[in-house]
């Protein structure tokens, strides 16, 4: 695709200490952090009631956590009351649980709402990071769950969460882990993956609370950087040392800064509830200047966040699903589809799930809203805060959604045998 890099093929092969597989989904947003899987082989086309349900969880407790997926095991936070978070192994043939451990508590969100685990594990060889909502980070090993480091973002780091507490999903790069603790004295962090010591802390101006997207790693005019998304806006960091690089602060003015930014080359495509904006990345003697390329409304602005596809953008907002030519920011396309919600890509089909749990595979095509099936997973769970906001997972031709307390597995490549 035209889109990808030789950059993130690179990460893509080194970011684990052993490499996962190319159906694998060891992260939040999959194995580039963009949303799209290589796999291919999939289903182009689905019956009438959907792919064939392999198996459903009933209560694997509460929390908007995407899963991670690597070889047979999926991983998962989840939380049971306020008082305790868990990060949880299941098993992706059977959905049986292997093991799960503690990590901390709910952390406080200020006002009552939507209180539950929020981040995906990243899985890096024989161990996994989690962020708890509390800022509990911790490094476990897959196959028992042991807990080999802990740290907490608010009292080692000095962190200062947004108002619905942490929701990233900590990033591996090389030996270093990256997170965002927010706040003056550590807006953002490297710690050594092994040992959870501090390499630097970054005291982005401003000293923005956290916000709820997850770090990209990215490299412009030899500058490598890390990208996030702020309570404020969208800044770049120097990855070796921490030396804050620039800003663009006009997609930060709303609280609920969430969906993770798209990197394409040196642009960067941000989105929030009131407008969406890209931004192209200038390098001149070590100096990073972000100049707007455009900032409209009515774009792709939901907290499911977008994908790119060969200079083409998907992603929805309360309208539905659009499809926009990334260079200019003219929609091609727009169709309500299954409304707001999340997006992934593989074998040129979009994976939607709707904030209100139906599930959509739509051709991945710039010239028309194509559907190829609709769904809604059966036997919802009792028990749901807020809206479904769980990302879709496709990984060894198998299609994860969450909602609440449930978590369905279904077959997307039509090689499972009927029982």
């Amino acid at each position: 695709m035209k889109m990808r890099r030789l950059f993130f093929v690179l990460v893509g092969i080194g970011l684990f200490g052993s490499p996962s597989g190319a159906a694998d989904w060891p992260q939040w947003r999959g194995p580039q952090r963009d949303g799209i899987s290589q796999e291919t082989g999939l289903l182009k086309e689905w019956p009438k009631d959907g792919p064939k349900l392999i198996w459903q969880l009933k209560d694997i407790g509460d929390g908007y956590s995407t899963p991670a997926v690597v070889g047979d095991r999926l991983f998962v936070i989840n939380n049971k009351g306020m008082n305790d978070e868990f990060v949880q192994a299941i098993g992706t043939q059977d959905g049986k649980q292997i093991w799960t451990k503690r990590i901390g508590k709910v952390g406080p969100n200020r006002g009552p709402q939507y209180p539950a685990s929020r981040s995906t594990p990243t899985v890096d060889g024989d161990v996994l990071y989690a962020l708890g909502s509390d800022g509990d980070l911790a490094c476990l090993e897959t196959a028992s769950g042991e807990i080999r480091w802990q740290k907490n973002l608010r009292s080692d780091l000095a962190g200062k969460p947004g108002q619905w507490a942490y929701a990233e999903s900590p990033l591996i790069d090389g030996d270093v882990l990256v997170c965002t603790p927010g706040g003056a004295k550590a807006t953002l962090a490297a710690l050594n993956k092994k040992t959870g010591e501090v390499i630097w802390k970054s005291a982005v101006p401003g000293g923005d609370q956290a916000g709820y997207a997850s770090v990209l790693v990215d490299e412009v005019g030899g500058v490598k950087q890390y990208i996030q998304f702020l309570q404020h806006g969208v800044v770049g960091v120097d990855a070796k040392t921490g030396k804050f690089l620039w800003r663009y602060d006009k997609t930060g003015k709303s609280p609920a800064n969430i969906p993770t930014p798209v990197l394409h080359a040196d642009l960067v495509f941000t989105e929030n509830r009131t407008a969406s904006g890209l931004i192209k990345l200038t390098v001149n003697q070590g100096s990073v200047k972000a100049d707007e390329i455009y900032l409209k409304p009515n774009l792709p602005a939901a907290i499911g966040g977008s994908v790119l596809v060969d200079d083409f953008l998907y992603g929805t907002n309360s309208a539905g699903l659009i499809c926009i030519e990334l260079a200019t920011g003219k929609v091609n396309w727009k169709e309500r589809s299954v409304g707001a919600g999340a997006v992934c890509y593989a074998d040129g089909r979009l994976y939607l799930h709707g904030e209100n749990n139906d599930v959509a595979l739509v051709e991945a095509s710039p010239k028309a809203y194509s559907e190829k099936g609709r769904f809604t997973p059966p036997n919802p769970p009792s028990r749901r805060k807020g809206k479904a906001w769980a990302y879709p997972v496709v990984a060894n031709g198998r299609l994860y959604i969450r909602d609440a307390g449930s978590l369905w597995c279904y077959d997307v490549r039509g090689q499972v045998a009927a029982k």
